[in-house]
């Protein structure tokens, strides 16, 4: 069996063991919104350069809040909202599983940048979107002095991972699994 063969029965149980605990079901969104506001807010005051990526960017897709935790096999899950312009225009979930030695759990907030026009639209024309197989995200990490170097920011999409110490180095999205939830919009 291959690793890619294993993973997609492990991210389906992890995510069924999640929805049977209720961390699947979709939060309100007023509990999103407020969320994101907060993980943003963070983002701008605690990172130098955060205002000058923001302003590129055609959209922000805001995790505020993606919990992971498992003994052996784990999962991952989060929600947040994609905004263009500063306007929430669509709510998504965030969901992954993985396998080998792990205990316990940890949070985490993610920003998705989209810096290209094209990736934006073909990320909010998918029914579903895996970071890894339908698109490249590249992780920024923060140089000396805390801030990102905005010049070095070449690649359509970015993402921005860090939690309550600051940003988290050396993680990979690769098979995260993002899909639009709140469908009633």
């Amino acid at each position: 069996m291959t690793l890619s063969q294993f993973l997609k029965p492990a991210l389906a149980l992890a995510a069924a063991m999640m929805f049977a605990t209720g961390a699947a079901q979709a939060a309100s969104k007023e509990k999103i919104e407020r969320r994101t506001n907060e993980a943003l807010a963070e983002f701008r005051e605690d990172i130098g350069g955060a205002n000058e990526v923001l302003a590129r960017a055609k959209g922000v897709l805001v995790f505020p809040l993606i919990r992971k935790g498992g003994i052996g096999i784990g999962g991952e899950y989060g929600q947040g909202a994609l905004r263009i312009g500063g306007d929430t225009v669509a709510y998504y979930s965030t969901a992954a599983a993985s396998i080998g030695l792990q205990f316990g759990g940890q949070s985490r907030r993610q920003i998705i940048v989209f810096l290209d026009q094209g990736a934006l639209d073909k990320f909010r024309s998918s029914q579903g979107w895996e970071i890894g197989v339908d698109a490249s995200v590249a992780v920024v990490t923060v140089g000396a002095g805390g801030a990102i170097d905005t010049t070095q920011l070449n690649q359509p999409i970015v993402a921005f991972v860090f939690d309550n110490k600051g940003l988290m180095y050396n993680l990979s999205l690769e098979g995260s699994k993002i899909s639009r939830i709140h469908d009633d919009d």
